[in-house]
């Protein structure tokens, strides 16, 4: 029987997505106001000129690995350089933000290093103004902590993940552990994650599900470790991979009548 759950943070439990898609707008208004942009043609500009960028570091390979995207990139200090990578992280952030936002305006034909300097600076104080969460998360929580314990397993830069954590009341406490794929130093799909978060809870593969929104991570490490998942699909997408889930929901409410109908057994 199912002794515990394991559920991925952001787009799962966090709407990172709409954290980060607000910001982009809110960030790019100041350029529209300044040279009547389109707002939304700058964003799509610096996301594609962010991902060149980061993708150009020698770092690439580590953040890939961790899996720590581009656009977190665009507002974390990388303040707990734990390991070499993250070191140069955190030395590179700064020239990484204002070459991401100096590139997308040049991309739409706008040449001004102090504005892109002031987006750069603009960009992690919109993100840090908007700590979303979805409405049914704490709802869920509660109900699952009284029969199961309850684990975050998060990909990310750790100073990052802990601030997201850190900025909603009461949201670390529903979780008897908390793993960062960059304080353990790989991250999912990999196993080895997978295999850390299942030591720390005591418990074997039958008696525990992952719960989360990607597939290429979430769901294809715990198919990889044997361990029963469950896809939250919330924008009912296509299955983009060949993975299978063992369960797909398009609301979290959902996960308390599967756990209690469908237990999944040894």
């Amino acid at each position: 029987m199912i002794k515990a759950v394991f559920f991925d943070m952001d787009d799962t439990l966090l709407w990172d997505e709409k954290s980060v898609n607000e910001a982009f707008m809110a960030t790019c208004e100041v350029a529209m106001e300044k040279y009547n942009v389109d707002a939304k043609q700058l964003e799509e500009a610096v996301r594609h000129e962010a991902k060149e960028l980061y993708s150009s570091y020698e770092t690439f390979s580590y953040v890939s690995q961790i899996g720590i995207n581009p656009f977190e990139a665009l507002w974390s200090n990388f303040s707990e350089p734990i390991n070499e990578n993250l070191k140069k992280l955190n030395e590179l952030a700064p020239q990484y933000r204002k070459e991401a936002w100096r590139k997308g305006l040049k991309r739409i034909g706008i040449d001004d290093i102090e504005l892109a300097i002031e987006l750069s600076e603009q960009f992690p104080k919109e993100r840090r103004k908007r700590p979303y969460v979805y409405e049914e998360t704490f709802d869920i929580l509660n109900q699952l902590k009284e029969k199961y314990e309850l684990l975050l397993l998060t990909n990310g830069d750790p100073s990052l993940q802990k601030e997201k954590i850190a900025g909603i009341q009461g949201f670390a406490d529903y979780f008897k552990h908390i793993v960062i794929s960059g304080e353990f130093g790989k991250g999912k799909p990999d196993p080895s994650i997978f295999k850390h978060a299942l030591s720390l809870m005591n418990v074997k593969e039958h008696e525990v599900i992952m719960v989360g929104d990607k597939l290429s991570t979430d769901i294809l490490g715990a198919c990889q470790s044997k361990i029963p998942s469950v896809w939250i699909n919330r924008k009912k997408l296509d299955r983009y991979m060949d993975v299978e889930p063992d369960y797909e929901i398009h609301y979290l409410q959902e996960l308390v009548k599967l756990l209690q109908k469908a237990p999944v057994n040894g």
